[in-house]
């Protein structure tokens, strides 16, 4: 069985912090995810799947279907930089010291 990885930036307005979640097994679609957190009161700012994103400083999980993953949680929103690989600039999502790129096709001009 193949499973999907997914990954969602999300941020809860009422408590204040941001967190960068990874799925790897539970969810079969990624609006599924998305929808499950957004039941609990936390504001998706960006997803992405495995094809989409670049890992900067963050491990994928294991796989699992009974749990998903906290990957970076912080005080506050999530950061967006600029983050250069390879001679390429992209946009960037920064929650405490994890950096990730959501999506891989789209570089910005510097």
């Amino acid at each position: 069985m193949t499973t999907k990885y997914f990954r969602v930036t999300a941020y809860h307005p009422t408590e204040n912090f941001s967190a960068i979640f990874d799925s790897n097994g539970m969810f079969e679609k990624l609006w599924q995810f998305s929808s499950f957190l957004i039941s609990k009161g936390i504001k998706v700012l960006e997803v992405s799947s495995d094809e989409k994103f670049i890992d900067v400083n963050i491990k994928k999980a294991e796989v699992n279907t009974d749990k998903f993953y906290l990957r970076a949680y912080s005080k506050g929103k999530p950061e967006s930089i600029s983050y250069e690989l390879d001679g390429k600039n992209y946009n960037a999502i920064k929650v405490n010291e994890k950096i990730y790129i959501p999506d891989r096709d789209t570089t910005i001009n510097i």
